[in-house]
């Protein structure tokens, strides 16, 4: 699987911790940046790029990290055809990706430690959709309300 990952200085030292442990895992990784630690960068011009790289398919999946995670969630989810969210726990990071098709896992760099992130990653990236028609329903009435914005 091809994952794509970015974040800004806030989730910098978490994102270089899970691209060793994507890759030691056999995983592709497309580093979006930060490529450096820059207490001045903004979380946008690398959540962004990836976002649209998920959207196009260039990626399977991607991962955004900020220091709570919040705003790069807010950001990836500005892009059609993401399905970001903030997730701290196990379950919201399966059962997103099975029930929600959720393609960018967003993470806290100052708030979720290496380990908990480690097991979000791998549940996420574990995970499939389930494809159940009550799901698909729900993710036809989000793309409806996307194409309503992105036209307006």
């Amino acid at each position: 699987m091809r994952v794509g990952i970015s974040c800004d200085h806030g989730g910098f030292e978490l994102k270089e911790y899970l691209i060793l442990a994507l890759r030691n895992a056999d995983y592709e990784v497309v580093d979006y940046g930060a490529k450096a630690l820059n207490p001045e960068d903004d979380f946008p011009d690398f959540v962004l790029p990836m976002a649209r790289a998920v959207a196009g398919g260039e990626v399977s999946r991607g991962l955004a990290i900020c220091e709570s995670g919040v705003g790069a969630c807010i950001a990836a989810n500005k892009v059609p055809g993401v399905r970001a969210a903030l997730i701290a726990d196990s379950f919201s990071a399966h059962q997103g990706v099975e029930d929600d098709n959720m393609n960018v896992l967003c993470l806290g760099g100052q708030v979720t430690g290496q380990a908990l992130a480690w097991d979000l990653v791998q549940a996420f990236l574990g995970s499939n959709f389930k494809d159940l028609e009550r799901f698909r329903r729900r993710l036809a009435k989000i793309s409806v309300l996307e194409h309503k914005v992105s036209t307006q």
